[in-house]
């Protein structure tokens, strides 16, 4: 350090710019300024969404000589939101209240729902509507025919809840002679044709790996896992405190032993939940996620693992799996797909973190030598984390709602 000329320390660098010096303030404005509307975001697009499972419901299809016979499983909590289930207000939905309301359950869903053959739709017979128990909770479920004019194959048009919620997955499973089908419909893939072939095996992959993007975007508690343990990959941890990284490779393979490793330990509890070799509650399993995110977000804050964060990102990362097991369980897969459409999730999934990544880590590492980011990004955004990470471990853990979630699951 060289001395200035009225005797204090000169702080200028050898580039001529001195830490205070506002052309170096100015470079690093846009940058943090993205990094804080995402941060200053997240608190408002979090409990808008969901912060549980996302919404879902099952239609079964087997063929009968006039048509088609139907299961549609319907979670209650979206028909709440759909309808006003619950008259009394107390936040549980009684078998009686349900009742009072089947026929306008049974025909809001119909109205979302049909089955046509050419121009000519098939006729809807409504039976008696029953409760099913699924890892999320009750669904209603409705058994009703489709009765269809004879000729080519018909076309199923879904568009139930996409209005309310865009995130909302229609799992089809169509029980034909030729072999059994899964689908997953969507507001951009709403329509599937009863062909009598089933889908071929790649065509599944396909709309699976679709799916595991998909889902690891909507997941908001696993994208802020990821984020938690992203935060501080751009820094190092000396001397009691954390320290701006000096090359970017060390970095990319720090963030890339973190993220192999999250996904080697969710692909594998995944696959022995669906193969139905671990069952765990789906309270419990949502609770312990959430747990997860508070542990490695206040791991940032008080470190305990500050090397080799690829074996916390791991240990944590098993809990996960077991929450992506849930809509693949209980779509029901097919012995001759369930491998291509594991396969087909895990690399989409795996897909939707490297997009995340590829996102958050330049930004990072971009700005990983300002005060702001480490005295201030890293600190506030892991405490932001951790406490909304800690009211949906109460929330799912004790089936409380501490958050005014508009149209969550």
């Amino acid at each position: 350090m060289i001395a200035g000329l009225n005797g204090k320390p000169d702080l200028t660098r050898a580039d001529g710019e001195s830490p205070s010096d506002p052309k170096r303030v100015n470079r690093w404005l846009v940058p943090l300024t993205l990094l804080f509307t995402l941060l200053a975001l997240l608190p408002g697009l979090i409990p808008n969404a969901f912060a549980h499972k996302p919404s879902d419901s099952y239609l079964s299809l087997t063929p009968r000589p006039d048509g088609w016979d139907a299961r549609w499983d319907i979670a209650l909590r979206d028909l709440e939101y759909a309808l006003g289930l619950d008259d009394n207000g107390d936040g549980a939905i009684t078998w009686g209240e349900l009742r009072a309301r089947e026929s306008a359950v049974t025909a809001y869903a119909l109205e979302h729902l049909s089955l046509r053959v050419g121009a000519a739709r098939c006729d809807p017979q409504p039976g008696p509507m029953w409760v099913a128990d699924h890892s999320d909770g009750a669904y209603a479920v409705l058994d009703f025919a489709l009765i269809c004019p004879a000729g080519s194959a018909p076309t199923l048009d879904y568009r139930l809840f996409f209005a309310l919620d865009p995130s909302h997955r229609g799992l089809l499973r169509v029980d034909a002679p030729s072999g059994v089908t899964t689908v997953v419909l969507s507001p951009d893939r709403p329509r599937h044709v009863l062909n009598a072939a089933s889908a071929g095996g790649w065509r599944q992959f396909a709309s699976y790996w679709k799916e595991g993007v998909w889902h690891i975007w909507i997941g908001f508690d696993h994208i802020l896992f990821l984020l938690a343990l992203l935060l501080p990959s751009v820094l190092w941890w000396e001397n009691g405190g954390w320290r701006p990284a000096a090359a970017l490779r060390p970095v990319m393979l720090d963030t890339a032993a973190i993220v192999t490793a999250f996904t080697l330990a969710h692909s594998l509890t995944l696959t022995l939940a669906v193969l139905g070799v671990v069952n765990l509650p789906s309270r419990l399993v949502e609770s312990t996620i959430a747990f997860t995110v508070v542990l490695a977000a206040l791991n940032n804050l008080f470190p305990v693992v500050k090397t080799r964060r690829w074996a916390l990102a791991f240990a944590l990362g098993l809990v996960h799996g077991f929450g992506f097991a849930s809509v693949l369980r209980d779509l029901g897969l097919p012995a001759d797909a369930l491998a291509l459409a594991l396969a087909g999730f895990n690399l989409g999934v795996e897909t939707g973190q490297l997009a995340i990544v590829a996102t958050a880590l330049p930004l990072a590492f971009l700005v990983r030598r300002t005060w702001l980011y480490r005295r201030l990004v890293l600190p506030a955004g892991s405490a932001l984390v951790a406490s909304l990470a800690l009211v949906w471990c109460l929330e799912r853990g004790l089936n409380l709602r501490l958050l005014a979630l508009a149209g969550g699951s």
